[in-house]
């Protein structure tokens, strides 16, 4: 899909595409973090706003748009990438980091694999920030090589 992407000096970024049914879909982003949801109808240059979204709005979309199609994608890769794997870790309720904020397993440095997501329940937190707190029964979404991935297993088990 090409996606083209407009400065708006002043104002932000614009990126337009054109979905399979033709529609003409724009999106733009404030230089705030905004984001307002434009469609085009027969001109061009008019763009008809359909909703707009706080940063944290779109953050939340982005995460459920986003988020189901994650170890999709790494599974997919995975394929593609010999050595590379994607496995969901437990967070398990004598682990060491409940309660704890994800930045101090130190994961990545310790093992290079990296924890891309945070599935709690039927919440999925993507692209976790070093800031996130584990819960227990939290399964983190981990990419790397066996041994990565492993490594970042024995740390939540302590």
């Amino acid at each position: 899909m090409d996606v083209t992407e407009v400065l708006l000096p002043g104002v932000g970024v614009r990126y337009e595409f054109t979905t399979a049914e033709g529609n003409r879909i724009g999106i733009i982003v404030s230089r705030r973090g905004d984001v307002e949801l434009v469609s085009y109808a027969a001109d061009p240059d008019v763009g008809q706003p359909v909703f707009r979204l706080t940063t944290e709005e779109a953050d939340t979309v982005a995460e459920i748009l986003g988020a189901p199609r994650i170890t999709e994608r790494f599974a997919d890769l995975s394929k593609e990438i010999p050595g590379l794997r994607a496995e969901d870790l437990p967070v398990a309720v004598g682990s060491p980091f409940v309660g704890r904020r994800l930045g101090d397993t130190r994961a990545r440095t310790r093992t290079g694999a990296s924890i891309v997501a945070i599935v709690r329940g039927d919440d999925v937190i993507a692209s976790p920030g070093p800031d996130e707190v584990l819960h227990s029964g939290d399964n983190l979404v981990v990419i790397g090589t066996q041994e990565g991935i492993a490594g970042v297993n024995a740390i939540l088990k302590g």
